[in-house]
């Protein structure tokens, strides 16, 4: 009997040693490593072919770089076009996708709809923390018939591989990879070995076989997918489903794509039939009200590649506690600090005994810096009570010194507004080097000041 071996891992970012440090050098993260077997000494299997004898692999040559065929690959598309966007125009053979998203968002109803919607090719789903009558029952819900999808309640990669052989099928899905365990490795499913060897195992399949994987993953408390590090390294692919659960809206984003571009995203309605795809977000974004009320204003932002419009929400009103509040829903609280000092600075206006509220409808979270000139004009509107056109929308950053900084894709933000029948976009004067003003459809106020935009908008 050989000698079982063991090493350290830092359970945040993976990093490998031969030893207990209490500091980790990759990370530097504190008391994060814990031991674990990484060989038992046995013969035990290591790969996926050991359960599958039959498959056709080459050895690997040199090959000359000019010799390598550059033909488009061909891809598997989908009935739901928004994961075709976030995939780049849908799904490569033999590429491994790493899904991770917050417990109850949606993942596993997403992608079991998406594999019943895939009808030409057989389909199997391995799911390994519900049962088949669980999988059923979401799959009566969803009312969707699909012949050639099959279903495995399985955790052993080795009994996984023995059922892939007889099934031979063309998309593997695996819900989740965390409660995946090796008998390679004596470890708890769910361990940074265990995670690290499972999802190793189904790399080797993929690639050899050209069958595409779909690994779901959880995530921590801080938001990061749970597992090594190098997890992230190893896939193709990885998507992050965000969203409030108690809203209807789901965002799912591209954080890595080794087939497309990193800057799209697709959008999401949960509903009695799962998850619907929203075409057009920017008409469900944007309230329709019959009273035009002060505090609102309507931002011209960017989702990666998609135009948004959403809108934006401000109260202000006296404060009656000795300190003032600050609170915000789908915003940088820092950078609406930031704002209101600017509006004091420059603008002469005094939040410093006012109570100030900013929400972004929808319960959208959004990072773009383009939606400052919209959270200052929803201010403004709520701090004079008096409300804004709701034919007007904003596309600016603003700066320290009160500048309307100039914002990408302006021309992309001018044309959304004009689909949805706005007649005025303000927007930062630097930007009109950028297009010709003339050719849009709607009037274009270009405005380099907040000072400026006040005047605009109530003088």
């Amino acid at each position: 009997m050989a000698k079982t071996k063991t090493a350290f891992f830092c359970s945040n970012c993976g990093y490998e040693s031969a030893k207990w440090l209490g500091k980790c050098p990759a990370c530097n993260e504190w008391n994060t490593f814990v031991e674990e077997v990484v060989d038992r000494g046995t013969d035990a299997a290591s790969t996926w072919k050991n359960y599958h004898k039959d498959a056709h692999t080459k050895d690997a040559k040199i090959v000359s770089l000019s010799e390598i065929n550059t033909t488009e690959e061909s891809r598997i598309y989908t009935k739901d076009q928004e994961i075709n966007r976030v995939l780049g125009g849908g799904i490569v053979p033999g590429s491994i996708v790493l899904v991770a998203g917050e417990p109850g968002i949606g993942k596993s109803t997403l992608f079991l709809q998406t594999a019943l919607h895939i009808d030409e090719i057989v389909t199997l789903y391995i799911s390994g923390e519900e049962s088949a009558q669980q999988i059923k029952m979401r799959a009566d819900r969803l009312n969707i018939r699909n012949e050639n999808f099959y279903l495995l309640t399985e955790t052993a990669t080795q009994g996984i591989f023995k059922e892939i052989k007889k099934l031979k099928p063309q998309l593997v899905i695996v819900d989740s990879v965390q409660t995946l365990h090796s008998d390679v490795i004596d470890a708890s499913p769910g361990s940074v070995s265990q995670i690290r060897e499972c999802a190793a195992e189904f790399q080797r399949f993929a690639k050899e076989t050209n069958t595409p994987v779909f690994l779901i993953g959880h995530i921590t408390k801080d938001g990061n997918i749970a597992g090594p590090k190098i997890l992230e390294h190893m896939v193709d692919t990885v998507l992050q489903f965000e969203g409030d659960r108690h809203y209807t809206y789901r965002i799912l984003r591209t954080l890595k794509n080794r087939f497309g571009s990193t800057a799209e995203l697709g959008i999401y309605e949960m509903n009695n039939q799962g998850m619907r795809a929203v075409s057009n977000p920017s008409e469900i974004l944007i309230t329709q009200k019959e009273d035009n009320l002060s505090g609102s204003a309507i931002a011209a932002s960017m989702e990666g590649m998609r135009p948004l419009l959403i809108e934006v929400q401000a109260l202000v009103t006296q404060s009656v506690y000795g300190t003032p509040q600050r609170t915000n829903s789908g915003f940088d609280l820092r950078r609406l600090q930031l704002l209101l000092a600017v509006l004091e600075k420059r603008g002469g206006f005094l939040f410093g005994m006012k109570d100030v509220f900013v929400n972004i409808a929808g319960g959208l979270k959004v990072e773009d810096p383009s939606i400052d000139l919209a959270v200052i004009a929803a201010l403004l509107s709520s701090y004079e009570d008096v409300p804004l056109s709701q034919q007007i929308c904003f596309a600016g950053e603003v700066g320290l010194n009160g500048e309307i900084r100039a914002v990408n894709r302006i021309e992309q933000r001018i044309a959304e507004a004009e689909k949805l029948g706005f007649e005025r976009i303000i927007v930062s004067k630097y930007n009109k080097k950028g297009f010709n003003i003339k050719s849009t459809g709607i009037e274009v106020v270009a405005l380099g000041k907040v000072e400026e935009l006040y005047s605009y908008l109530f003088q």
